[in-house]
């Protein structure tokens, strides 16, 4: 048997912050905050204008110093009050008065993290996700609580819990892909799918390094090193990978490795460190041992709860579990709607509308979802969403590398 990971990595650890700011959500789920003017308004993006502060009474924008007072409505929600006069769902004091929900928001501006993301590659939003969403994607995943559980690997991850869509649509988070991708119009290019980690054997086979959808550099198995060749695409960003701590993150329990600032090579990992290619082939690691784990690679530890946000370019592998726990993530591929999608994401769309989920989550996150998994064709027609055809899929499963037209 090949002797164990080694864990000489290099750990980069984010912590859970003391502190953090609170977003203000009507029922609708959009954000109470200051548009450029100034005013109070409900704005759809969780930038910067709508981080607020908690204070003694109420609430106060750290943007503008405004204060909102703040009364306890029905089921932990908040009457707003602005010099006297009620906040509306529409952000307009002297409005009829409207429930505002707080919301778990970010340790730091939005701002600050986007230049982090920019000057690294990645960022990471520590505990993002509030306790009953990493509860509930616990459930789904089968783990901490709930590791008496299987992971139900047949039925869309969205379709079995209405934490799977809440994390999907985590504002911040969003805002940071858009802004770093530098264009509003993004999709998810698979479903949002769960990678569980139970203990390793020792014999199992493992992930080698690669990088992820769309360049695939070192895991495709076509000629070529991916589907996006090595070039130098300048500031296009053409992948980020949104990968949700489920559990906590750890070297020990098999969190992810990178090889950080890759990104700027423009070019998929040496084959010397064992590209996913290779370990893709049964048995490759019993013939030949594990992918590289030296200290020129790197592990992000971080609490469950957290978003990872990385440049699809930089090399990655999944870790080896050591410990009895199950360590769990969301993964969520990231591209702009012209890079042809991983998989189908409209079919996994179209029954999360069937299913109750969809009736316990905000306008607001339905919106973002319906936005991230549908594809369209606009065209002279208008808008036409496009998904997977069932006849013509199986006509090139039989025809494929036949030659047949």
């Amino acid at each position: 048997m090949p002797p164990p990971e080694p864990l000489r990595e290099n750990v980069v650890r984010v912590e859970a912050p003391g502190h953090r700011f609170t977003l203000l959500a009507t029922p609708g789920g959009d954000f109470l905050g200051a548009d450029d003017a100034g005013d109070l308004a409900v704005l759809r993006e969780a930038d910067d204008r709508v981080v607020w502060e908690e204070i003694a009474g109420g609430y106060r924008h750290v943007g503008t110093g405004q204060h909102v007072e703040a009364k306890a409505g029905a089921s932990g929600d908040r009457l707003l009050t602005w010099r006297g006069h009620a906040v509306g769902g529409d952000g307009c004091p002297g409005a009829r008065p409207t429930p505002f929900r707080p919301v778990r928001g970010p340790d730091r501006l939005p701002s600050e993290y986007l230049r982090t993301f920019r000057e690294r590659g990645w960022v990471c939003l520590p505990a993002v996700l509030d306790a009953d969403t990493v509860d509930g994607l616990q459930r789904v995943a089968g783990c901490g609580p709930w590791s008496a559980r299987t992971h139900d690997r047949g039925v869309s991850a969205l379709d079995q819990h209405a934490a799977v869509a809440r994390a999907s649509a985590e504002p911040v988070s969003l805002w940071l892909t858009r802004r770093y991708m530098g264009t509003d119009e993004i999709r998810f290019a698979h479903p949002p799918s769960f990678a569980v980690l139970d203990r390793d054997d020792g014999e199992r086979d493992v992930q080698g390094w690669h990088s992820d959808f769309p360049y695939l550099w070192g895991i495709d198995r076509r000629v070529g090193a991916g589907r996006i060749p090595e070039l130098r695409t300048g500031d296009m960003v053409l992948g980020v990978q949104r990968n949700i701590c489920v559990t906590d993150f750890t070297r020990g329990n098999g969190a992810t490795r990178f090889k950080l600032g890759s990104h700027r090579r423009n070019e998929g990992p040496p084959p010397d460190w064992g590209l996913g290619v290779d370990f893709a082939r049964p048995g490759h690691r019993k013939r030949h041992g594990l992918p590289y784990g030296g200290p020129d690679a790197d592990v992000i530890e971080a609490p469950a709860g957290s978003v990872l946000l990385f440049d699809a370019r930089t090399w990655h592998r999944a870790g080896l579990n050591a410990t009895d726990g199950k360590r769990a993530a969301i993964l969520q591929a990231v591209t702009p709607p012209w890079i042809m999608p991983f998989a189908d994401s409209g079919a996994a769309f179209k029954t999360f509308l069937a299913s109750s989920p969809w009736t316990e989550i905000t306008d607001r996150e339905r919106r973002e979802l319906e936005s991230l998994l549908v594809y369209e064709i606009v065209g002279p027609r208008g808008r036409q969403a496009i998904t997977v055809d069932r006849e013509l899929t199986e006509r090139r499963g039989v025809n494929a590398g036949t030659g047949a037209p």
